[in-house]
Parts: structure tokens; sequence; C-alpha cells
């Protein structure tokens, strides 16, 4: 039973690692790609928000939003938002982690 605690142990510790290591590495694209509408802390400006009918990443709405979905948003485009172009499968899963994270 300990050998079994040990392993799942172990095993939580090193997937929370590999979640911290895409949201670090999905903050680089997020600011080249998305800040700008988005804002820096996931809050867009007034006038974005308005404009593009964006909510906070903080609003609880945003925050059910599974990473799938964050992903399929940023591929597809959602609304008014028009998909990101040049983007791996990796950094656009990166990028929507770290969009997740943010409060």
């Amino acid at each position: 039973m300990t050998k079994l605690f040990r392993s799942t142990l172990v095993f939580g510790v090193v997937l929370a690692a590999s979640a911290v290591g895409f949201a670090q590495a999905g903050d680089a694209t997020y600011k080249s790609k998305c800040a700008s509408c988005h804002g820096a802390t996931g809050t867009p400006s007034a006038g974005m928000a308005k404009l593009m009918g964006m909510k906070p990443a903080s609003d609880p709405e945003m925050q059910k939003l599974t990473i799938e979905q964050i992903s399929t948003a940023v591929k597809a485009g959602k609304g008014k938002m028009k998909p990101v172009a040049g983007l791996t499968d990796e950094q656009v899963k990166e990028v929507a982690t770290f969009f997740k994270g943010l409060k």
C-alpha cells in the first residue's frame, strides 16, 4: 500500500509540474498573440470588451471553459474573434493553459 501511495504522489507531482510548465511556456505566446486584445492580465480594456463582446478571464463563465474549449477558440475563432494563425498544436495548448490560469 505504501508503494502505491508513493507512486500516486510522484505521478501527481509530475503532472502538476507539467501543467506549470505549459502555463509558463504559454506566457510568451499569450503576450505576443493575445494580450493586445485580451489584456496583459486577461482583462480587456473597456472599449475592446464592448467592441468584441469579451469577458475577462476572471469571469465565472470564462473560468468554466476547459482547456479544449479555449484551444478550439484559439484555432477556429469564436464570436468576433478570428482564429489565431501561426501556432502549433502545442503552442495552442500552452496558451490555453496559460489563459485558464489567469484570475
